[in-house]
């Protein structure tokens, strides 16, 4: 597959700055198979970081899995070769794209295990103004069981504690605020959330709150590769005692200092 340049109209572009998340329509088409391919070759072989989630019932698995483009040909070919990185740049308005880390998360059918709202940043490893992950629904995902978002969080100046998908806090005591409770006062948010199908992408700003319902299908699996993409002046955080996601178990940069090395190639800007 070789590389492509979509260019994105300047209401999109105003659209994703202002709500902090946006549907890009068929912008991944042709490389739908391929993700696919690679996502069912990751679901069978997570890795060790990988955590499978099941409702209460024990019905449906949930795998978050992630930090696997180095083994996965697919997710490599995609990341390197996708129009993804222009895209990116474009939504970030910056010269420079870098690789932060793909991120898969499949539903099986039945799977009775919500994505509890939150903040993606304050998981991360990593800070500065210009951040995009590009969801990319790999089966068709109707708007209620699609994720959601909540218009214009990303400008809240906020950090809420980071959770394990089970419900249970990252790093207790570290201080944040708990995400509001938006399930029980929907009304009082203004609720992004879109239909989907195979090949569109859903991007958004890492401050964005945002969740996604349980996978209630009888039938349908729900798949989806994430990208995690930065821009210019991007910086590596360290905090001691504090436990991010993805570890980054094997890099070595101090704090502050600026996110270069293998774990994160650069992919526009040099």
């Amino acid at each position: 597959m070789s590389a492509a340049t979509t260019t994105l109209d300047a209401e999109t572009l105003a659209a994703y700055r202002k709500h902090g998340a946006v549907v890009l329509r068929g912008v991944f088409t042709g490389w739908v198979d391929a993700l696919r391919d690679g996502v069912d070759f990751n679901f069978a072989h997570p890795s060790p970081d990988g955590k499978i989630y099941q409702g209460d019932e024990g019905k449906g698995r949930f795998l978050s899995d992630y930090c696997n483009w180095r083994r996965i040909p697919a997710y490599r070919d995609f990341i390197f070769n996708s129009p993804a990185a222009a895209l990116a740049g474009q939504l970030m308005d910056s010269r420079r794209v870098q690789l932060f880390h793909e991120h898969v998360l499949i539903k099986e059918a039945a799977t009775a295990v919500p994505t509890p709202w939150h903040q993606d940043a304050p998981y991360y490893c990593v800070a500065g103004p210009k951040t995009v992950s590009l969801w990319v629904p790999l089966d068709p995902v109707p708007r209620d069981r699609s994720l959601e978002f909540i218009a214009g969080s990303h400008l809240w100046d906020k950090r809420f504690q980071p959770q394990r998908f089970n419900g249970q806090a990252l790093n207790d005591g570290d201080g944040l605020e708990g995400v509001p409770d938006i399930e029980g006062d929907r009304d009082r948010y203004d609720i992004l959330g879109w239909a989907v199908e195979p090949g569109d992408a859903i991007a958004f700003d890492f401050r964005t709150v945002h969740g996604a319902p349980a996978n209630t299908s009888k039938t349908a699996m729900r798949r989806a590769f994430s990208l995690r993409l930065v821009g210019d002046d991007i910086r590596f955080v360290r905090q001691e005692g504090i436990v991010t996601s993805p570890p980054f178990r094997e890099v070595t940069l101090a704090d502050g200092a600026p996110l270069e090395g293998e774990a994160f190639p650069v992919l526009i800007g040099g």
